[in-house]
Formats: structure tokens, C-alpha cells, sequence
């Protein structure tokens, strides 16, 4: 089976970093693309941005230039590294990968920016 596990969120000071791990149990290579998105609460879950098999990557506006997006294939993770954070940033952050066009998403870790 396919499994996505996020670990890496907490609470984290306005203005503060934090760098999210999406670890999947097979290669990610195997993944055309993997994908983060946030849920944040009352609200639908939006897409943050992406990172393709050759390292390609795109955000949204809303965290452009804030956040980054990386892999690391030996260890078959990708990861989210999120620099001056806002209140707005708080949410459920989760992984998706896309297999063969199917989608498997983890359970997702939780951010709360707050002072």
C-alpha cells in the first residue's frame, strides 16, 4: 500500500519558520508530481504549490516567496519550508502524490501561527 505521513507542524511565533516532511513509503520518483495544501478552519482546503519528478515548482501567490518547496530521493520525502509566517498561514497542511492518475493524500499536520 501507499502511504503518505506530514510531521513537522506545531506552533510557531508570527514572523517565525517551520519546515514540514511529507515521507511516502514507496519511491517518490514513481509520483508524476507531489502536492501540498492547507486547510485552514471554517475555509476549503486550497492548494499551497507543487514539485514535479525533475524539481520543477510552483506556488501559489499567497505564499510566494515565503515558502519552498523541496525532495530529497534517497529518503523519499519532500519537504515544506515556511519562512515569515502569518496568523492567515494557520491550518491542517497535507501531501498529495499522483500516481498513475490516482490521487493518495496523508492525514496532514497542523500549524498554528499565533503569539
Amino acid at each position: 500500500q501507499i502511504h503518505l505521513v506530514e510531521s513537522g507542524g506545531g506552533l510557531v511565533q508570527p514572523g517565525g519558520s517551520l519546515r514540514l516532511s511529507c515521507a511516502a513509503s514507496i519511491s517518490i520518483f514513481s509520483f508524476s508530481a507531489m502536492y501540498w495544501y492547507r486547510q485552514a478552519p471554517g475555509k476549503e482546503r486550497e492548494l499551497v504549490g507543487f514539485i514535479t519528478s525533475t524539481s520543477g515548482t510552483y506556488y501559489e501567490d499567497s505564499v510566494k516567496g515565503r515558502f519552498t518547496i523541496s525532495r530529497d530521493n534517497a529518503k523519499n520525502t519532500v519537504f515544506l519550508e515556511m519562512s515569515s509566517l502569518k496568523p492567515e498561514d494557520t491550518a491542517v497542511y497535507s501531501c498529495k502524490g499522483v500516481l498513475y492518475g490516482m490521487e493518495y493524500w496523508g492525514k496532514g499536520t497542523l500549524v498554528t501561527v499565533s503569539s
